[in-house]
């Protein structure tokens, strides 16, 4: 599963491709269609009758068995609320008594404490009814999913279901051994969907796309009910999470689930793979393809071999137009879990995602898998073109909120993008990630939200000149502040991607990076921000050459299956993990407005020395420019 609120892009993309090329493709979400299948009143049915048949005394279980009927009579109600089928309902969940109410609900006795008794007011205002009611209900689901966790599936997540089964797994074992076990609620609520959909649409060939870890368990667990159907129906894997952790893959098991594994762009590697099907190209002349090897072709049975025929891909200007056709659009969920503002775009709402071009401009970032095609190999397109899907997919949805997932979307191609919507005529709302490069004069920004952009993120990392230098950002903190400010000042929210934990981050560095994030807050130059700690990747540059950064890495075991995550050893011997807990406690009282006057060192546990920082650096920044 990815996100509740709108489907991930990657089956449209291949679906609209696929169709262009006269391929009859179908798409189906079968995450949401299991997430609405367990969060409905059989599904409760069904949870609540398997508690009785096992007992379980957990805290979390019992509460739910209490309060069972309440449950049972709410839950296909708040579905349709949070689908926006029942907006009126709001006033019921904002009495606090048609809920039933379990753990989670407990952090509102803060916010009553911090504002005398109106929960939720400052965040909401007062006349936020649908806010306020959509982080009840968003609550309420949480709850059920802690129900699911302890008296169905240990592993449910509604984002990183089961993810430590794939996540950098060195073997194929764990997750062997959970495909291999007896099928519990979830699994089987799943299988009877995938049935469902096979006997729908009667397919020769199944792609399934994992983005993430947190999918790839639900992913196998679909071909492993395609195969035990019908083992001669073929199916294929691909996805995000392949094309990051599975490059070095030997784990001959994974075939007796998926007949074909592609990396990066799926639209070459598929047609190749269409041509070999109807007998039109040889095994040896697929594209970014692995295949398990049999006798009659290779003598040697079980052995995994990657064939890649060199062939160029198709260029980005011909992948087409996504189709959301088979994706039932008006029944995401519009959710808001987190009072980040940011994070509520990315939880509140049905966007269409889009990609202004393939790949990043920039692609130097030392933390960054640059060496990835996804990232590495930058593709634009004419901004008429663009243009152009963005009016079709308006046509098709009915929906003007576009996310431009791009990995920083070009200043260059934005500034067209947003004279084209404007010379058209269209209206649109955008928002996306960015550099925070100085080809984003006050003049840009200002065209930017005439065009309808009306919020932008991007990396301040770790907000210190001489790392930012080190992660080669090409960017510097009074730049940071200069370019935060002009787009702030045309009324366009701004979120800050923060990091800690980078190689020779030492603790004076993470103090005096916090001070220039709370200066940026007090001048006004972000609204939002979100720490990250530091992970090295071995596609990135810091992974693959570690001495330019100072540090060594920790060797890896042997591996079959996945890899992506690799230790390493920081001569600083900082505890990162210790300081983290106050930079996202400082962060939190940050974008509500509270604590900017305090000393930066009051949010952290442990003493820290003073911020070498001078307390009006970024007021003066904004004044030199």
């Amino acid at each position: 599963m990815t996100q509740l609120n709108t489907p991930y892009p990657s089956t449209a993309y291949l679906t609209g491709f696929l169709r262009s090329r006269g391929v009859e493709a179908v798409q189906e979400d079968l995450a949401l269609a299991l997430v609405l299948k367990l969060l409905s009143s059989t599904g409760l049915k069904s949870v609540f009758e398997q508690i009785e048949v096992n007992p379980n005394s957990s805290p979390v279980v019992s509460k739910f068995c209490e309060q069972f009927d309440k449950y049972y009579a709410t839950i296909d109600r708040v579905i349709a609320f949070l689908q926006g089928r029942d907006p009126t309902l709001a006033h019921r969940i904002n009495s606090r008594m048609f809920l039933p109410e379990g753990a989670r609900f407990d952090a509102l006795d803060v916010y009553e404490d911090e504002d005398d008794g109106d929960s939720l007011g400052w965040a909401f205002g007062s006349l936020g009814v649908q806010d306020r009611a959509r982080h009840y209900a968003t609550l309420y689901l949480s709850d059920l999913a802690d129900v699911l966790r302890e008296a169905v599936d240990p592993r449910f997540e509604f984002v990183r279901y089961a993810e430590s089964l794939a996540a950098s797994q060195p073997t194929f074992d764990p997750l062997a051994e959970a495909l291999s076990a007896p099928m519990n609620l979830v699994d089987r609520t799943l299988q009877d969907l995938t049935l469902a959909a096979i006997t729908r649409h009667q397919p020769n060939l199944v792609l399934v796309s994992v983005p993430f870890p947190g999918n790839v368990y639900a992913a196998f667990r679909i071909a492993q009910t395609i195969k035990s159907q019908d083992s001669g129906m073929i199916t294929v894997l691909g996805g995000g999470f392949v094309n990051t952790e599975l490059r070095e893959m030997t784990e001959p098991r994974v075939f007796d689930y998926f007949d074909y594994i592609t990396l990066d762009d799926g639209e070459k590697p598929l047609l190749a793979l269409l041509e070999h099907l109807r007998g039109e190209r040889p095994r040896e002349q697929l594209v970014r393809t692995f295949v398990r090897g049999n006798e009659a072709t290779t003598n040697c049975l079980g052995v995994v071999h990657y064939v890649n025929h060199p062939e160029p891909d198709v260029p980005f200007a011909e992948v087409g137009t996504p189709i959301w056709d088979g994706l039932p659009i008006d029944h995401y969920l519009s959710t808001l879990d987190m009072l980040n503002p940011m994070h509520r775009l990315w939880s509140d709402g049905r966007w269409n995602k889009l990609t202004v071009a393939h790949g990043c401009y920039w692609k130097k970032c030392s933390f960054c898998d640059v060496t990835l095609d996804y990232i590495g190999r930058y593709d634009g397109v004419a901004a008429s073109t663009l243009v152009d899907r963005i009016e079709t997919i308006i046509q098709e949805t009915g929906q003007t909120g576009f996310h431009f997932v791009d990995e920083a979307a070009p200043p260059k191609a934005l500034k067209a993008m947003a004279q084209e919507l404007l010379r058209r005529n269209v209206t649109v709302s955008w928002w996306g990630n960015i550099r925070f490069e100085k080809s984003f004069t006050p003049e840009l920004c200002e065209l930017l939200a005439e065009s309808g952009c009306i919020a932008i993120s991007g990396g301040l990392e770790v907000a210190s000149d001489r790392l930012l230098k080190l992660m080669k950002k090409g960017v510097s903190v009074d730049q940071v502040a200069r370019v935060t400010q002009a787009f702030t000042d045309v009324g366009i929210l701004v979120h800050a991607y923060l990091m800690y934990g980078f190689p020779t981050q030492t603790v004076q560095d993470t103090v005096d990076a916090l001070e220039y994030v709370r200066q940026l807050f007090e001048e006004g130059c972000i609204q939002s921000g979100f720490f990250h700690r530091f992970t090295c990747t071995v596609h990135s540059p810091v992974g693959k050459n570690p001495e330019e950064y100072g540090i060594q890495l920790v060797p890896l075991p042997a591996i079959s299956f996945a890899k992506n995550d690799i230790d390493f050893i920081d001569p600083t011997g900082v505890n990162h993990e210790s300081l983290g807990l106050g930079l996202n406690k400082a962060l939190y009282n940050f974008m509500h407005g509270v604590g900017l006057d305090a000393d930066i060192r009051s949010w952290f546990e442990d003493n820290v020395p003073r911020s070498k920082v001078r307390r009006d650096f970024i007021a003066r920044a904004l004044c030199d420019q």
